[in-house]
């Protein structure tokens, strides 16, 4: 019981936080969506027009920045992997405030050269941030002094291609994603310990698939629909909703073939967006009120120029997304029916898009930042050009912007 009005609470803090408008509390904002409030965000910007400050982040880390108060938090890690840090950056000045050393690992499983070993985005909240670096450990900081405060190195999965879900808080628990080669599960930990409240393993049926088409590196989206708040992610085979505060299996829907799901689920009114992943991707609308086997309910589906690595986002009644290759898609979040679709110019993405309501932005891996106008007509408001590209998505505070390209964090905001 205290889990769950847990999990109501935090669905309460997130609205506000997004109300606010100053906190980045997490991957993709206050809601896991990309949204955010603020209005005054910046549309041009070079690396010499609009830019607060540039902070250089040492070695090679794809987290997106988190920001609290007066503070922005990432990860990052050596190339080869055998040290993993958490970086804090004050936020009116750029100046680095912590470079802490947190793991160390003297043979570090290969990755998969595309990936890093600091790619999951940290989780953050009033006097503590939440560091996670998939099986090489898991940290609670004090944000002020930066100490450790606990510490897991005992929850495993063989990443094979490294760790790339993001953790996330709800309510007392701090929630992370394990969806490895040999394991896929949820685990529920306490905050203030770090000790474990529930854990729940995927019910998926590989019989004799192995290797890449049994993992994923999706986040959860906590969605509230009939009175249960559920998590829903996206894994190989087959994606799910779990009772957040319990964490118990609501419903599967399998789609075989996919695998090595990075997007994140989205919500569109009473449905979920969930991205089938690698082997031909397909952007699913799952009803949240299904329960037990759900693939016969799936209300439309999309299978030309969805994304393997970037979330869509949904604005007014439109789903925006951008495949690797830079072309942007908007659908019509009821039917799945396309409204435009158009080529980007500049590089691959990676990266998530945001939005404020009434536009979005996106970044793509060659430096290059598209922003455009939230409507079923194309409409390009501005292309922005920076020194290096963004593996990160973007993070938003007040009236500005926090972008991290693969070799420093900007504060960009219209002067």
């Amino acid at each position: 019981m205290r889990s769950l009005f847990a999990a109501a609470a935090v669905i309460s803090s997130l609205s506000a936080w997004a109300l606010a408008g100053d906190n980045w509390p997490q991957f993709r904002g206050p809601t896991g969506e990309g949204h955010t409030d603020s209005a005054g965000l910046p549309v041009e910007w070079s690396e010499t027009k609009n830019v607060a400050w540039k902070t250089p982040i040492h070695d090679r880390g794809w987290s997106s920045p988190v920001v609290w108060g007066d503070q922005v938090w990432m990860t990052t890690a050596t190339p080869d992997g055998r040290k993993m840090y958490a970086v804090c950056v004050d936020k009116a000045t750029g100046k680095i405030v912590h470079d802490l050393l947190i793991f160390e690992t003297s043979a570090p499983d290969k990755i998969n050269a595309f990936n890093s070993y600091a790619s999951p985005t940290p989780a953050i909240e009033e006097g503590r941030v939440y560091v996670h670096f998939g099986k090489f450990g898991t940290a609670c900081l004090n944000t002020a002094d930066g100490k450790v405060l606990w510490q897991r190195r005992d929850i495993l999965c063989d990443h094979f291609a490294g760790p790339g879900s993001s953790p996330l808080l709800l309510g007392r628990m701090l929630v992370l994603t394990m969806d490895g080669m040999d394991q896929q599960y949820l685990i529920a930990l306490d905050k203030q310990t770090g000790e474990e409240i529930w854990k729940t393993h995927r019910s998926t049926d590989f019989g004799k698939l192995d290797g890449d088409l049994r993992k994923a590196f999706s986040t959860p989206l906590l969605v509230a629909h009939g009175g249960i708040r559920q998590l829903v992610v996206a894994g190989a085979q087959a994606g799910n909703g779990f009772d957040a505060a319990g964490g118990k299996e609501l419903w599967a829907v399998r789609y075989p073939g996919g695998f090595s799901n990075s997007s994140m689920a989205v919500r569109a009114g009473d449905n979920v967006l969930i991205n089938t992943g690698f082997g031909r991707a397909k952007l699913w609308a799952v009803p949240l009120a299904s329960r037990q086997d759900a693939t016969g309910q799936v209300k439309w589906k999309v299978d030309q120029d969805v994304p393997l690595r970037s979330s869509p986002i949904v604005v007014g009644g439109n789903v925006y997304m951008v495949s690797d290759t830079g072309v942007l898609s908007c659908l019509d979040a009821s039917t799945g029916s396309r409204h435009f679709r158009e080529r980007l110019r500049g590089g691959n993405f990676s990266a998530s898009p945001i939005s404020d309501g009434k536009r979005i932005w996106m970044c793509d891996e060659k430096g290059t930042s598209h922003v455009i106008e939230a409507s079923d007509q194309y409409r390009e408001l501005s292309a922005n050009k920076l020194d290096d590209g963004c593996m990160g998505s973007p993070a938003v505070s007040g009236k500005a912007l926090f972008l991290r390209t693969k070799s420093a964090l900007y504060r960009i905001e219209t002067k």
